[in-house]
């Protein structure tokens, strides 16, 4: 089913959106939302030639009480009530993906402890399609950890529903083998005076594209996105937001940090936002600081701001990349710390602000000490 004209869209609020695979055209690179993207590398997942033959497994311990995790038919009316996919790749994950996991947030809790679940691949030889729907209900509060490990071919949609007053913090982790391919579209919905910190972690994998839209259902609406990414040579890993304000006096905030070091590096990190008419009090603010820690890095950094209306709290969006700031190299040094831990402490510190907004300690101290291992390797 097509839920918009398949004309080229002239603003993102008409742009396609199907659950229908066969509504999207077939890619070639050239379109504006795949330019960065290097097609051949998805191994397939632009095509739907091929059948689903790998998979992926969910893997979680004891759930504090509030929190309930199961399977959901495709006939749950839950399903597609969030998403509509938006590209062709979301559109065959849609169609190719079996019973969907549900992890439900029961009304009024409040958890205390957070909740880790991780998605985990065997074997990236064969496709995979997965489907997660989180169900926050009203006034519930929680912490809601999702870990990507191990070797897949996988296109995933998540979707995100949290209901009126809820507050989640929600962190996703891509910490995959190095021969992992995934392509997902996480979208949130929130209701009146929700609460959404989503906090995206992309260290591993061959190539990993992540998609997170985020649209209102009433006033008081408060998104805040982050972002920690850190390519090795040869890696490709590209994170595009829409946050779509369409409901009055809400508020959004991203902040998106990488790092890349080694030939062909690749990081992509596209930002839109988009302000519609009847959207008025919207105060909204984007950045992306990126990090060339070597020669043979590309870092490609798109903000975009669509306003319709003048009648705004505020907007605005920055970006940066660039080398060490010598200042703070030079600051270090001037005080007998070698050249090398110098240089680590300003990338520690590059990071620590996105890092610390994780409430998991021990996630954490984990993701610190890979970045560390990243540098070492590196003998930055």
């Amino acid at each position: 089913m097509t839920t918009q004209a398949s004309a080229p869209p002239s603003t993102k609020s008409q742009a396609l959106r199907s659950y229908d695979v066969a509504d999207f055209p077939a890619l070639t690179g050239l379109e504006e939302e795949w330019r960065f993207t290097p097609l051949k590398r998805l191994r397939g997942l632009t095509d739907g030639a091929q059948a689903a033959t790998g998979e992926v497994r969910h893997e979680y311990a004891d759930l504090p009480a509030g929190v309930t995790v199961g399977r959901i038919g495709r006939d749950d009316p839950r399903v597609g009530s969030v998403l509509t996919p938006v590209d062709r790749v979301s559109a065959l994950a849609y169609g190719g993906a079996g019973a969907a996991l549900l992890v439900e947030v029961a009304a009024d809790a409040v958890v205390d402890a957070p909740v880790t679940l991780r998605v985990v691949g065997d074997d990236a030889a064969g496709l995979a399609f997965g489907h997660t729907f989180v169900d926050v209900g009203r006034f519930a509060e929680a912490v809601l950890v999702l870990e990507h490990v191990g070797a897949a071919t996988l296109a995933d949609n998540v979707e995100v529903a949290v209901a009126d007053g809820a507050k989640l913090t929600l962190v996703t982790v891509a910490d995959w083998a190095a021969d992992a391919v995934q392509a997902q579209h996480l979208k949130i919905r929130l209701g009146r005076d929700a609460k959404v910190s989503h906090i995206q972690v992309s260290l591993g994998g061959d190539l990993v594209r992540q998609y997170t839209t985020v649209e209102y259902t009433g006033r008081g609406g408060e998104a805040e996105l982050y972002g920690v990414y850190f390519a090795d040579g040869g890696q490709h890993l590209e994170h595009r937001q829409l946050v779509d304000h369409n409901v009055p006096d809400c508020r959004s905030h991203v902040g998106y940090r990488g790092a890349l070091q080694g030939d062909e590096a690749h990081t992509v990190w596209v930002g839109d936002v988009l302000i519609r008419a009847e959207a008025t009090g919207t105060d909204t603010y984007e950045i992306n600081r990126n990090l060339l820690l070597s020669d043979g890095a590309r870092a490609d950094s798109v903000p975009n701001l669509e306003i319709e209306t003048g009648e705004i709290a505020g907007a605005g969006h920055a970006s940066a990349t660039g080398r060490f700031d010598d200042e703070q190299l030079f600051y270090l040094m001037a005080r007998g710390i070698p050249a090398d831990e110098a240089r680590r402490l300003v990338v520690r510190g590059f990071f620590a602000e996105v890092i610390n907004k994780i409430p998991v300690e021990s996630l954490r101290e984990r993701l610190g000490d890979a970045i560390e291992a990243r540098l070492s390797r590196s003998g930055a």
